[in-house]
Parts: structure tokens; sequence; C-alpha cells
């Protein structure tokens, strides 16, 4: 993108987020899942190393049908944790200018859709994450934004094969990949806003501390009611 698109007062930089390990703890919310199957105290589970659950002693079929009923029985994607200061994070990034489009491939599992999208809304709304677009898709290189935060391997490296600039959210599983990378939420907003910078942006920054943001959806969503 040319200096001179992005200094168009109209443009807006497109921050394609992903949810799962990101802005959720997903890795938590399975491990309640799989401990709850088995019986077991989910800090007897060891940390996620690998990014197919291999070290729970999980294969594919195994780790597709707990998901399914993590999803629709247990409904992890309403109770998940959420990360450290995503909520905040991504508001001053909202109010400097970033467009947010959320990206979550969520709906891999058949019939279940209706929960996964009305769960992930719900949640949304309780952790109080602004964004301005929301696609549940696989293929993410397939999403026109400027720069992406993702956890995953195999989609860090497609956007990448693909031209795309991609920040890589720090997670046991990823740190065989290179380039840019944010162990928590501050970090991921310094590189955003060093890339609005670099970019030729103009960016309003607002000082840490002063705005809750997310208080503006749970304020807005009482006020509806």
């Amino acid at each position: 993108m040319a200096a001179a698109d992005a200094a168009d007062p109209t443009r807006q930089l497109v921050l394609g987020v992903d949810l799962d390990g990101v802005c959720g703890d997903h890795t938590e919310a399975f491990r309640r899942v799989v401990a709850t199957d088995r019986g077991l105290d989910p800090s007897t589970l060891p940390d996620q190393t690998t990014w197919t659950f291999a070290e729970w002693g999980l294969d594919d079929e195994a780790f597709l049908e707990l998901h399914r009923r993590g999803v629709l029985e247990h409904r992890m994607f309403r109770s998940m944790p959420a990360m450290p200061d995503v909520a905040e994070t991504l508001w001053r990034l909202s109010d400097a200018g970033v467009w947010i489009r959320l990206i979550t491939h969520r709906l891999y599992a058949n019939w279940g859709h209706a929960v996964a999208v009305g769960d992930t809304v719900a949640w949304l709304d309780d952790v109080g994450i602004p964004y301005r677009d929301l696609c549940f898709l696989g293929d993410k290189p397939e999403i026109e934004a400027d720069l992406y935060i993702d956890d995953a391997p195999h989609n860090v490296e497609a956007l990448r094969a693909a031209g795309n600039e991609v920040i890589v959210f720090d997670q046991p599983y990823n740190r065989h990949l290179d380039g840019l990378r944010a162990r928590s939420w501050r970090e991921v907003e310094e590189l955003v806003l060093e890339h609005l910078i670099s970019a030729g942006y103009s960016v309003q920054q607002q000082f840490t501390g002063l705005d809750d943001g997310a208080a503006r959806v749970r304020g807005a969503l009482r006020g509806s009611k």
C-alpha cells in the first residue's frame, strides 16, 4: 500500500484479528472440556505445545468430537476467558482510526452453526471487544486486510505466502515462525501503531487508562434493554 493512499482521510487501516488463541484463551476453554470429559482436574493436563493437542492424547477424530461437544454442550465459545488487555487495546486502536475486522474459523463442525455464531457474538459483547466486521471463514487469505494478527502456524504461513503482513500472537506452538511477534496485547498495540505511522496514516492516540472503551459496549447494551 502506498503512503499516498494511506494519507487519504477516508482510508482506514483494516486490521484482521483472529479470535481463538488471540482474543480468547482457547487452550484454557478446551482444557476444561477435556478435563470434564475425562474426570480430571484441569491442572493435570500439560501445557499445550502443539497445534493438534497431541500432548493431551488426542488424534484428529477425538479432537473434533470433543470440540463439537465443547461448543454445543459446554458452550465454550460463550465462556472462554478473554486475553488480558484485549478489549481495551482494540478500543484504543479503533479510536486511533483502525478498522477492526474479526476473522474466525468456528464453523468447521456441522450442525452447530447457530450456537457457534450466537455464542461468539454474545461473548464479544460481554468482553466488550469492538469490531466493524465479523467474518466466519477458514481461508483467511481471501479476507482483504492491511495487517493481520494470528496464532495458527498454517494461517500465518498462508497469509504471508499471499503477500500479507502478519503479526504472530505468541503461543508455544508457533515459536518456530519468524517475523513480527507480539507476546501481549500491549505489544500488539505498539506494532500496529508503528505500522500506521510507517504507512503514512494520521494517528490520534489515546492515553492508556483515560477511557475504558470496553465499558462503552456494556453501557450501550444495558441502555438498549
